[in-house]
């Protein structure tokens, strides 16, 4: 604890983020470069290096918070980037891309703004790679046994990963043209810019993971056929089948899903495209989900330069302030908050029908209407109370030229033959089920990650991977050394 006082006399600062009407012209990440270093040690300072630190508890990696902060106030880089990655393989995807579910268990959060644990996270990975500090670390030796990871999302990477560095040989395979999953082609550049991602990968190259591109296991290679050539697989694809819209009009020429959109936008900014063939520009826009994925499309419609951008959110507006009733400390509450797409959206008044930013809070989509083409124009809502029945003399249009589904996924994608030509079992909620040690029904073959947990968090998928590695360490030598920090029946805190 290096200064006792620094959350009685430091207030919370955040990483300061671009003006809006700078940052919406690039595809650059939106915040301020260079602006983190110079108020991070500071920030550091607040933590109190708690007797029970619950950031612990409400990270499922088990990051070693207080400590790391304590060498970030003392700016002992080296052996903050250490104990960082003692945890996590991949801080600087975290510290972007997490919601930071540490936070919401400060123990200072009690009564004041949480330690900004997630842009000392980052600020610590992005010293790390500018000193040097993450240099590749291939095994001593090779065990002479081989994996087979299906994914390269962060739970595949970071199966893979750990594995390697165990000594056996892996090799991860990925239906998409490049590595990364979600994180490639489903996160826009502006919240990471993909060069974070291509120097891990390269480390990774370096320690000796082979990766295996534009192969869809069950349809290029048998997924039977793999498992005969490999001592274990980990089924690490995500739960990537996306929830639909049932209401009349979903047919119509325009409706489309978040996934088939925002993919295109990524590969406009990988240089594959000049346009996208579903780009927003001039296109009035109503985006269907209230989570994170529809945040991500908003802030691209608005790039893109969509006429107007409206995002229908089917919950009530939350508070700004926790619910101490129903959302007591420490668990991660649902509170109102802003990302950087939404501030862009109030600021630009992207939404003219919604109240502060684009979303409409409460709002139930009953149909789509289009024009004689069958090109849609119109979405039709219903304002809808706790319990989503509609309520009377509250219905009307909101203009519709495209319509981007962001409900959610509900498990993983069965169209590759994978899951069947292997024989797994599912679980009740269609996921792939597995035992304590992450097995499936199948020998030798685990399941790890979204395809197995259900849609998570970015953090919990990375804490999924390395748990899994320790998992086929042990089956393939029967003792493992590799950190387990989550069980697969664990989840977060909650009441």
């Amino acid at each position: 604890m290096a200064d006792p006082k620094g959350f009685m006399t430091t207030p919370r600062q955040d990483w300061p983020r671009r003006p809006v009407e700078e940052r919406v012209r690039d595809w650059d990440e939106v915040y301020v470069p260079g602006a983190l270093l110079p108020i991070i040690g500071k920030q550091a300072d607040r933590c109190m290096d708690c007797g029970v630190p619950f950031c612990h508890e409400a990270c499922p990696l088990g990051n070693l918070i207080p400590e790391w902060n304590d060498l970030v106030s003392r700016e002992d880089w080296w052996r903050a980037s250490d104990r960082l990655h003692a945890t996590n393989n991949f801080p600087e995807f975290t510290g972007r891309l997490c919601p930071a579910p540490c936070e919401a268990g400060c123990v200072l959060a009690i009564n004041q703004p949480a330690v900004t644990i997630k842009n000392v996270e980052c600020a610590i990975a992005d010293r790390a790679w500018e000193e040097g500090f993450t240099e590749a670390r291939p095994p001593d030796r090779l065990s002479g046994r081989t994996v087979a990871v299906i994914g390269s999302g962060p739970t595949g990477l970071a199966a893979a990963q750990q594995l390697t560095r165990a000594g056996h040989t892996v090799a991860v395979y990925e239906r998409d043209d490049r590595l990364g999953g979600l994180m490639r082609y489903g996160i826009p550049e502006f919240k990471m810019e993909k060069h974070h991602l291509e120097r891990r990968l390269e480390q990774m190259r370096a320690e000796g993971t082979k990766f295996r591109t534009s192969t869809a296991v069950g349809r290029d290679v048998g997924a039977a056929e793999l498992r005969a050539r490999y001592d274990a697989v980990v089924i690490a694809t995500g739960a990537t089948a996306w929830r639909e819209l049932d209401v009349p009009g979903r047919e119509l020429t325009g409706v489309r899903q978040a996934m088939e959109y925002l993919p295109l936008a990524n590969r406009v900014c990988e240089g594959d495209l000049r346009t996208s063939p579903l780009s927003a520009a001039g296109k009035h826009v109503v985006i269907v989900g209230g989570g994170d994925t529809g945040a991500d499309c908003l802030g691209t419609a608005v790039r893109e330069g969509a006429a107007s951008v409206t995002q229908l959110d089917i919950y009530a507006q939350p508070g700004t302030e926790r619910d101490e009733d129903t959302e007591p400390w420490p668990t991660y509450p649902r509170i109102y908050r802003l990302s950087a797409a939404h501030e862009e959206a109030r600021e630009l008044g992207t939404a003219p029908a919604a109240d502060a930013d684009a979303r409409l809070f409460a709002a139930s989509t009953l149909r789509l209407t289009g024009d004689v083409d069958g090109q849609v124009r119109s979405l039709h809502l219903v304002e809808v109370d706790a319990q989503r029945r509609p309520l009377p003399g509250t219905g009307r249009a909101v203009p519709a030229d495209l319509v981007l589904l962001a409900l959610g996924f509900s498990g993983p994608d069965r169209t590759d033959g994978l899951i069947d030509q292997l024989g797994l079992e599912l679980d009740p909620r269609g996921t792939i089920a597995r035992d304590a040690s992450f097995a499936t029904n199948v020998p030798g073959v685990f399941a790890a990650g979204d395809a197995a947990r259900g849609q998570s968090l970015i953090v919990w998928a990375i804490a999924e991977g390395r748990a899994v590695a320790a998992a086929v360490d042990r089956h393939l030598t029967g003792s493992s050394r590799l950190p387990a920090p989550i069980g697969p029946y664990d989840r977060p805190m909650a009441v």
